[in-house]
């Protein structure tokens, strides 16, 4: 199998070496072997580090992202991962919808504040 270093990796993937590095001390992407000092990486880490850019793309954490590709038992198929965090993280996203919804009323009131102390401020925005 063909060896790529880093830099090409990175170009391949669209992403920085820095990222790869991290990937890698996370336990996303496979260890580098060592050649002459320097790291390279099988092709199929570009297939890797797309999979991974899919999954933060869907917002998912880098704990997800571990979870989906290792915390699962072997013969879990891809599509199973996929839908039990996502069906999870659809959760989340509408209750940070909701946190939004609240947050952006409240600026509208603050927007709309004539009032000449903040006490004045509290009582209204109860009412």
């Amino acid at each position: 199998m063909k060896e790529l270093a880093i830099g090409e990796i990175a170009r391949r993937a669209g992403i920085a070496t820095t990222a790869i590095r991290y990937y890698e001390s996370e336990g996303l992407i496979a260890p580098a072997a060592r050649r002459n000092g320097r790291r390279v990486y099988e092709e199929v880490a570009v297939e890797r580090l797309g999979l991974i850019r899919l999954a933060q793309q869907a917002g998912f954490t880098v704990s997800e992202i571990k979870r989906l590709l290792g915390g699962f038992g072997r013969k879990t198929p891809p599509g199973e991962r996929w839908r039990t965090l996502a069906e999870a993280k659809l959760i989340e996203l509408d209750q940070r919808i909701a946190q939004a919804e609240r947050m952006k009323q409240v600026l509208g009131i603050l927007i709309r504040c004539e009032c000449p102390t903040f006490e004045d401020c509290s009582r209204a925005a109860k009412g």
